[in-house]
C-alpha cells in the first residue's frame, strides 16, 4: 500500500510545488533508484513492458526511477521536464484482468518517458488505458495481489489527479493540496472523465436513479478499500496538509512521509496497515506495506530539485538531493534484488533499518538528530545551488549518507534493547530477513 500528496504554490512556503509519495510494498522486494538517460528508437522497435510488448516510441525523455526490482515499471518517478508521478493501488467493482496489460507502474513509467507535461502524462496514461488496459499481478511473492490504479501527476505549473477503475477513469485539477491512497477519494466533482463512466454505473445499478453520480461511491470495492487500512492513511497525511497550509516545505514533506502519527510508536503495536511510514509486520495485513521507498519534488520554473532515500523506511533512512544535469545519480552499487546484498545501497540501509526494528524508539533516537542535522545541510543547500554543482552537492551526499549509515548500525548495535518487539512481531522479521539470505 502507499501514500501519495501534492501541495500547490497557494498551500507552499516559497510558491512552489510539492510532491512526496511513500511506495509501500513487501519486506524483501527491493526498490532500485535508477536514472535512464533520453534515447532515441527506430521505426518498428519494440518495448517490452512488464507483462506486455508494445511500440516503442521514437523519442523518450531522461527519467529518475523508483522501480520494484523485478518490474519493467516504476512505483514514482520524475523525467528531465520536470514531471513527477506517484501511483497508488485502488480497489474497485470492476474486474481485474491478472493475466495481462500495463500495471499501473507500467503506465506510470511510459507517462514519464513520454510526456513533457502533466496534462501530457494524463492523456499518455488514459491513452494507453485505452488502447491496452490494466492488468497483471502486481505482488512479489503474492502472486494474487492485483488492482487498479489512482495518480498524482504534476509539474511546474499544476497537478491532477487520476483514478481509475478498469478501463474507466476520472481526473481531478488540483487546487490547492491533496492526497490519494489506496481508495478512490473522487467523488461527485471531477473535471475529466471516461465517456461511459457514468453509463456504466447506471447499467450495473451502482448509480441509482435520482441520486448525485459519485465516482467513488459508484466504483468502489468496500471490503478490499477498507482492510487497506487506507482511510486512517488518508485522513492523516490530509489532516497534516491541511496544518501546513501556505507553509507546506520539504522539511514537512519528509515529515508527512515519516509519520507513525504516534510519538512513542511502536511497530508491533497495530493489525492493520494504517500508517503512512509503513513497516511490514504480519503476512495477513502488513505484508505488503513496508515502504520500500520515498521521493519527494521541489517544483519550480526556474529549477526542479527532488529528495530520494534510495531505501526503505524513510524513519531510519537519509533522503538525499539530485537534480537532471549531464550527471545525475551516483554509483549506489549492485542493482538490488530479493537476496541480501551489503554493497547495494538498498539492502545496506536495511542493515540499520532492521537493526532499529527490534528496539524501535530507543535505536532511532541513538541518530535521529544527527541524520536531521545532515538533511538540513542537503536541502538549504540544494534549493539553492548552482547547476555547475548540483552533481558534486549529489555525489558528496550520498557518499556521507553511506558513511553515516555505517556509523549508525554499529551505533544500534551497541544499544540495549529496553523494549523489546512481542514474539510474533520478531518472528514475521525473522522469517524475512532468512528469506533475504540476511545475517546479523
Amino acid at each position: 500500500m502507499c501514500d501519495t500528496f501534492v501541495a500547490l504554490p497557494s498551500a507552499t512556503a516559497d510558491g512552489s510545488i510539492i510532491f512526496g509519495k511513500n511506495s509501500d510494498r513487501e519486506p524483501n522486494e527491493a526498490q532500485a533508484l535508477e536514472y535512464h538517460p533520453a534515447e532515441t528508437f527506430s521505426p518498428g522497435d519494440e518495448l517490452a513492458c512488464t507483462y506486455l510488448t508494445i511500440p516503442q516510441a521514437k523519442e523518450t525523455l531522461a527519467t529518475v526511477l523508483c522501480r520494484p526490482f523485478w518490474m519493467w515499471g516504476a512505483e514514482m518517478g520524475a523525467n528531465e521536464k520536470g514531471l513527477v508521478i506517484g501511483n497508488e493501488a485502488v480497489f474497485t467493482r470492476m474486474p481485474l484482468d491478472r493475466k495481462g496489460g500495463l500495471t499501473g507502474m507500467d503506465l506510470l513509467r511510459l507517462a514519464l518517458e513520454r510526456s513533457g507535461s502533466a496534462q501530457q502524462a494524463l492523456e499518455t496514461i488514459v491513452k494507453f488505458l485505452a488502447d491496452y488496459g490494466q492488468g497483471g499481478i502486481c505482488g512479489y511473492e503474492d502472486k494474487r495481489m492485483a488492482y487498479h490504479n489512482s495518480f498524482i501527476i504534476a509539474d511546474p505549473g499544476e497537478a491532477w489527479v487520476l483514478e481509475t477503475a478498469g478501463p474507466l477513469w476520472a481526473a481531478l485539477k488540483v487546487e490547492d493540496s491533496y492526497a490519494i491512497s489506496n481508495r478512490l477519494t473522487i467523488g461527485e466533482r471531477f473535471d475529466e472523465s471516461h465517456p461511459e463512466l457514468r453509463e456504466t454505473a447506471r447499467k450495473k445499478g451502482w448509480w441509482k436513479k435520482g441520486k448525485p453520480f459519485d465516482f467513488a461511491h459508484c466504483y468502489s470495492d468496500w471490503f478490499f478499500t477498507t482492510f487497506s487500512a487506507s482511510k486512517p492513511r488518508l485522513n492523516r497525511s490530509s489532516a497534516l496538509l491541511a496544518s501546513q497550509q501556505g507553509k507546506t516545505n520539504v522539511y514537512a514533506a519528509m515529515e508527512i512521509l515519516r509519520d507513525h502519527d504516534d510519538s512513542d510508536y511502536r511497530p508491533d503495536s497495530h493489525f492493520l496497515g494504517n500508517r503512512i511510514c509503513a513497516h511490514g509486520a504480519n503476512k495477513l495485513a502488513r505484508n505488503a506495506t513496508q515502504t520500500t521507498g520515498s521521493l519527494i519534488a521541489h517544483l519550480t520554473p526556474a529549477a526542479k530539485t527532488y529528495f530520494a532515500t534510495g531505501t526503505a523506511a524513510p524513519c531510519t533512512g537519509i533522503f538525499k538531493p539530485f537534480r537532471f544535469g549531464q550527471q545525475v545519480l551516483p554509483d549506489m552499487g549492485p542493482a538490488p534484488d530479493g537476496r541480501y546484498d551489503p554493497d547495494s545501497l538498498w539492502w545496506f540501509h536495511e542493515t540499520l533499518h532492521r537493526a532499529v526494528l527490534n528496539d524501535f524508539q530507543t535505536r532511532l533516537a541513538g541518530y535521529e538528530v544527527e541524520r536531521n542535522e545532515l538533511e538540513k545541510q542537503w536541502i538549504d543547500t540544494a534549493l539553492t545551488m548552482s547547476s555547475e554543482k548540483e552533481f558534486d552537492m549529489t555525489r558528496e551526499a550520498f557518499k556521507a549518507a553511506l558513511e553515516k549509515t555505517a556509523e549508525w548500525i554499529e551505533r544500534v548495535r551497541s544499544l540495549p534493547v529496553r523494549r523489546r518487539a512481542n514474539a510474533f512481531y520478531r518472528s514475521y522479521w525473522h522469517k524475512q530477513n532468512k528469506k533475504a539470505g540476511m545475517t546479523k
